[in-house]
């Protein structure tokens, strides 16, 4: 089974006192909320990807606090003939800097149709997938604590 190895980043901003997240909707994936993240380059480190990933999909940069753990699943991949690929994305928490929510560079707009900020506390209901919901939800013990 081959293996794959993405990171991604929990950007978080308060916005007239509420905690806010920063979430993307996929190209192509109307009504779907998501983290930022994406393929470690190579001799890049799961950190670093986390930042990039979240300047190039949302906009805004990114300034590194903590890891918050890894989702690791199994998906089928349509493009290597239904090969079963076994990935860990690894999640980092992010405190927004500068930029502008949204304000992508045109090249991204396959992957990414949508970046905007969402009430951290409803993230965990919003976002599609199960194991980014656990990071936001983690993430939001740490902004309350």
């Amino acid at each position: 089974m081959q293996r794959e190895f993405s990171a991604g980043g929990v950007l978080v901003k308060t916005i007239q006192g509420r905690p806010m997240v920063a979430a993307i909707r996929p190209g192509g994936r109307e009504g779907i909320w998501a983290l930022p993240k994406g393929r470690i380059d190579e001799g890049e480190s799961a950190a670093e990807t986390a930042v990039r990933e979240v300047r190039e999909e949302t906009g805004v940069e990114g300034r590194l606090v903590e890891k918050l753990g890894d989702v690791r699943y199994v998906y089928t991949a349509r493009w290597a003939n239904g090969e079963r690929i076994f990935k860990v994305v690894s999640f980092f928490l992010l405190r927004a800097g500068r930029g502008r929510i949204g304000v992508i560079d045109e090249a991204m707009r396959i992957e990414v149709a949508e970046a905007r900020w969402l009430p951290l506390v409803e993230a965990p209901q919003l976002l599609a997938y199960s194991g980014e919901r656990e990071m936001a939800a983690k993430a939001l013990e740490k902004m309350d604590g």
